[in-house]
């Protein structure tokens, strides 16, 4: 911990830089690549969607004694369609089946519980529509583009234009490859699927207005000057916020880690599992996307700027002149291959002895 707040310090200082704006291609490819498998699997795979938004009717056999080809046969038998069937880590059987009318589901919980050792009193059952499940997904929809405009507006107004397009890629980019691998390792969306992805969304902001934050506050000024870039001022303020937001994200990541292996995986808790995934998935981006996405982005726009290339002109210049003095007072050969050298490199020169006064000649 001691070596990562050394590193911090001297990142925060100058003294140490790693040159991640410089290198934006390397984390575009990267980006790219991952987006391409998450929308690829969304385009041929497509999502996983719970009852609660394709409609249907869920079966909850706690302790149950039968195997999941029992509980399916018994409900395929009573329903004449497809049943999915999965077995929480408690012992918890659930059946979910196609929209079945209220008289239906009764008697199917009662032979799932004749079948699998327990009363009807029991079992579960959760009945949804598909009309429900359609407003579900309205809402859902509804709720990302109101958040997305909120986005763009704060940013727009608190920073400037190039900066809140920058934010909503980075928001763009996490939201894809949160859904992707949603749908790449088939798990299920739910409402707190998607309440989880919202909660990311907001940290993913978070985390990118704290770098742009600082990105503000070192390029203030800065066409005063000709000893930086402007992405040579953002790469300093990512490089000043690394530490801080890796320790975030460490610290955020823990307790979420531990909802999916204990509350999820011990006791069985699927709804914990739907949120946590989402969570893990959308932090682990969203701290990513800030850094290696959010402010190469914002730089690529800036350096457009015609103001912002006659700065780079100046600071590449006076470089050019400091090169120069520099390689002069250490000695090069000029155009016709002789050396120039300062009077102290020449060493003393050569003047003749001085006679002394009673051996000198007399007028």
């Amino acid at each position: 911990m001691s070596r990562l707040t050394g590193l911090g310090q001297r990142l925060y200082n100058g003294k140490a830089s790693f040159d991640i704006v410089g290198k934006r291609r390397t984390w575009y490819i990267v980006s790219s690549c991952i987006l391409l498998v998450a929308i690829g699997s969304l385009l041929i795979r497509g999502l996983n969607l719970g009852i609660e938004f394709r409609g249907g009717a869920d079966f909850s056999i706690p302790n149950a004694t039968c195997s999941v080809e029992q509980a399916r046969a018994v409900a395929e038998a009573k329903t004449g369609s497809q049943a999915i069937v999965t077995v929480a880590g408690n012992g918890t059987v659930r059946v979910q089946t196609e929209p079945i009318a209220t008289a239906e589901s009764t008697v199917l919980a009662k032979s799932l519980a004749t079948t699998c050792g327990t009363t009807a009193d029991q079992v579960k059952i959760q009945v949804v529509g598909p009309t429900w499940g359609s407003e579900i997904s309205k809402k859902a929809l509804q709720g990302l583009i109101v958040f997305i405009v909120l986005v763009a507006l704060f940013m727009s107004i608190y920073f400037e234009w190039r900066m809140a397009a920058a934010g909503l890629i980075a928001l763009a980019h996490d939201l894809i490859i949160t859904v992707g691998l949603y749908s790449l390792f088939g798990l299920e969306v739910t409402p707190a699927t998607v309440i989880g992805i919202l909660t990311i969304l907001g940290y993913s902001l978070y985390d990118t207005v704290v770098v742009f934050d600082k990105v503000k506050e070192n390029t203030k000024n800065l066409t005063g000057q000709s000893m930086l870039t402007y992405s040579e001022a953002a790469n300093l303020a990512v490089n000043q916020t690394l530490v801080r937001s890796i320790n975030t994200s460490i610290v955020a990541l823990l307790p979420v880690l531990a909802i999916i292996f204990v509350g999820a995986g011990l006791l069985g808790a699927g709804t914990l599992l739907d949120l946590a995934v989402a969570l893990a998935i959308g932090m682990a981006a969203g701290a990513y996307s800030s850094i290696f996405v959010a402010t190469p982005f914002l730089v690529q726009l800036k350096e457009k700027q015609p103001v912002m290339i006659a700065l780079a002109n100046r600071v590449h210049a006076r470089r050019g002149q400091a090169a120069k003095k520099a390689n002069v007072s250490d000695g090069e050969t000029d155009t016709d291959g002789q050396l120039l050298t300062t009077l102290d490199d020449a060493g003393s020169r050569q003047q003749p002895k001085k006679l002394p006064r009673s051996k000198r000649p007399k007028n």
